[in-house]
């Protein structure tokens, strides 16, 4: 069991780390979205790069649930949604693997 502790705890933190990194990327998109962004900037195609292969599966399902009848893109708060459920799962795991037998 020492072993799973010593992989375990710090697997789940750097998951964690990235997984709140990730979150506030996609924060950054959509106020950044809410301005007439330069599409040509690098930090704009830098996030689009990295939150479009997330958002876009999420925001092709919305436009089929509404038939494009909502203006509004609820894609980042189902991400952000799902890193938050994703990472209490991982707490509640580590603290199911790392408690004391």
């Amino acid at each position: 069991m020492p072993v799973v502790r010593l992989i375990v705890g710090p697997l789940v933190t750097v998951l964690d780390l990235v997984l709140r990194l990730y979150m506030w990327i996609v924060i950054a998109r959509a106020v950044i979205s809410w301005v007439e962004p330069n599409p040509y900037n690098p930090v704009v195609r830098t996030l689009r790069a990295l939150t479009d292969p997330v958002l876009r599966p999420i925001q092709r399902l919305q436009w089929r649930i509404t038939r494009g009848q909502v203006p509004i893109d609820f894609s980042p708060m189902v991400v952000v949604l799902a890193i938050l459920f994703l990472r209490r799962f991982l707490f509640e795991l580590t603290l199911l693997l790392l408690r004391p037998m």
